[in-house]
């Protein structure tokens, strides 16, 4: 499989680190979409929100703790987690990830 996200959690591809252990890896999105904005993924390749599975929903769980703490350890009092899933949706890199982003007011509805 040649997933652009599975390449930057192994380390194949550079990125700007935030945050990794075990189970999911925190970079700056090369695009920032606000003052602060990092992804979060997980390791192992899940496709989308839509793919989450019993067998797969801890590390989710997991992926939303470390949002919690980065948020915390980065100073962010407010800040905006999206997910895209599909086509339609903006989603561009079929591996499950999620933006947060902070700094700026953010609209709604969103898009």
């Amino acid at each position: 499989m040649d997933c652009l996200f599975c390449n930057i959690a192994s380390g194949k591809i550079p990125s700007k680190k935030v945050y990794e252990d075990d189970l999911c890896y925190a970079f700056y999105d090369i695009d920032p979409q606000a003052p602060t904005h990092f992804l979060v993924i997980p390791k192992a390749h899940i496709a989308s929100v839509s793919a989450v599975t019993p067998e797969n929903e801890a590390v989710v769980g997991h992926m939303f703790s470390v949002i919690a703490k980065l948020a915390q350890e980065l100073g962010l009092d407010s800040y905006r987690v999206v997910s895209n899933i599909g086509e339609q949706a903006g989603q561009s890199v079929f591996h499950l990830h999620f933006h947060v982003l902070s700094g700026r007011d953010m609209t709604w509805p969103p898009g």
